[in-house]
């Protein structure tokens, strides 16, 4: 399969985010730069796009102007190992952006991140029901994904 690059469109901030981005996730560097040239529909010299990679997954970053906003309708999992890693990512890329529920956040520039501890995934698909079922129901109260206090709420025992 050819390699897949999202792309992102920002309103101007495209370099800004890439040295955000790079500077929260480890194996992550900004690559190439490409300006506008005179007579562009942006400023000359300002960044037109901007190569970056995070975690070895390669993005690319397009200064392209306001019409398109970012919106829930697409948004990054990270996938965390443990409650260390979610509040890492969650502390990190929660400043100057806006939390939301079960692990969902907007970053500063309007990015849709989902921080998903993969014990979650275990427990909401836990083959006894009523444990996945409270699991799921502790999920739903919650911003930051707590994953001992899912695990508290999947390990109770109905009265």
């Amino acid at each position: 399969m050819p390699t897949q690059i999202p792309c992102l469109w920002f309103d101007g901030q495209a370099e800004e985010a890439a040295a955000h981005y790079t500077s929260i996730f480890p194996n992550s560097s900004i690559g190439e730069i490409t300006r506008y040239g005179p007579g562009m529909p942006m400023p000359e010299g300002s960044a037109m796009t901007v190569s970056f990679t995070l975690d070895r997954q390669e993005y690319v970053g397009l200064n392209g102007g306001p019409q398109f906003p970012f919106s829930e309708a697409i948004s990054f999992q990270i996938m965390c190992a443990d409650q260390e890693e979610v509040d890492h990512y969650w502390d990190r890329l929660t400043q100057g952006g806006e939390e939301s529920m079960c692990g969902w956040l907007k970053d500063k520039f309007g990015v849709s991140w989902q921080v998903v501890p993969t014990e979650l995934l275990a427990l909401l698909q836990d083959p006894d029901p009523g444990r996945a079922q409270r699991a799921g129901e502790a999920l739903m109260t919650m911003r930051r994904i707590d994953t001992a206090a899912i695990r508290r709420a999947a390990d109770q025992v109905p009265a």
